[in-house]
């Protein structure tokens, strides 16, 4: 008799077997051929030299040794089982963590959070401030929203959202002292930046038109912040000029809080939901969903 252990698909057939009195019932529960079970049920025969079924009328029933070998295997199927339903319920009754930067947090998701909740209670969501503008796949977080550019890390799965828009915005009252039509008098004004997007002002300026030049002597001359939020901030206050993504100040320019007078542009960044690979993106999905239909009404 061998010492080895049989393979786990024959035992995994002959537990359903012996539970079930049929190959045929076995071969349905286990959604394969009712030859590929006889062929498993055969193999564990050989495997430990003797019978371990005898047929009775259109049924198996087992014999003394199949009796023998099916209380060891019968408790640990069962176990297993056990031991897979416990983890799924942990897995899915822990909450589901979404890192977002500060900014986009306060600016947008806080506004529909509560609706988020009600509407995805399955998700038990909880939000943490991620501690960077860039997302990464190294984190704790089960997912993370952001905005990027491509291409994307090997090691993460991005379910992308919507392109990304950026505007110069400046309070009415500051406005009331550019001219509109010349976007070149911004560089007479105090330009507002945030360090984690370096590429904004370059990006927005060069589809305007403007002099890199100029601009790279206006933002010498210009005022940073760590954050988007504060930048926002700033802006509203009266402190000079801001660039940022439309998303984040959609608010603020239909409250009339903030004047975005040039426009938009597209860059190439997208607004994403990241996911670590490891992390199992049936929960995700949904999320994913909720968020690109919230971005789509609200652009609507």
């Amino acid at each position: 008799m061998q010492n080895s252990m049989p393979p786990l698909s024959a035992l995994r057939a002959f537990e359903a077997a012996a539970r079930l009195g049929s190959v045929t019932a076995a071969a349905d529960e286990l959604n394969v051929t009712h030859g590929a079970v006889s062929r498993q049920l055969k193999s564990l025969n050989e495997h430990f030299g003797v019978t371990l079924f005898t047929k009775a009328g259109r049924g198996i029933v087992l014999t003394p040794h199949g009796e023998k070998l099916q209380s060891g295997v019968g408790e640990a199927f069962a176990r297993l089982k056990d031991s897979c339903t416990a983890l799924k319920h942990d897995v899915e009754e822990a909450p589901f963590t979404l890192a977002c930067p500060g900014s986009l947090l306060a600016r947008w998701l806080i506004p529909r959070l509560d609706r988020l909740h009600r509407e995805q209670p399955e998700l038990k969501l909880q939000v943490v401030v991620s501690e960077t503008e860039q997302p990464g796949a190294h984190t704790d977080a089960n997912a993370t929203l952001a905005f990027s550019e491509p291409p994307w890390p090997a090691d993460v799965e991005v379910f992308e959202l919507m392109p990304e828009q950026i505007c110069a915005v400046a309070s009415p009252q500051l406005m009331a002292h550019i001219d509109s039509t010349k976007p070149e008098t911004l560089f007479t004004n105090t330009l507002l930046y945030t360090a984690s997007r370096p590429q904004a002002w370059p990006q927005w300026a060069n589809a305007q038109g403007l002099e890199l030049t100029q601009l790279e002597t206006a933002l010498n001359k210009g005022q940073g912040f760590d954050h988007l939020y504060y930048l926002m901030e700033a802006a509203v206050a009266g402190l000079g000029v801001a660039i940022a993504p439309r998303l984040l100040v959609e608010d603020d320019l239909k409250s009339g809080r903030l004047i975005a007078p040039w426009g938009y542009i597209e860059t190439p960044a997208r607004l994403c939901l990241w996911l670590p690979k490891h992390i199992n993106s049936r929960r995700s999905e949904p999320l994913a969903e909720w968020l690109k239909r919230e971005l789509i009404e609200g652009n609507g």
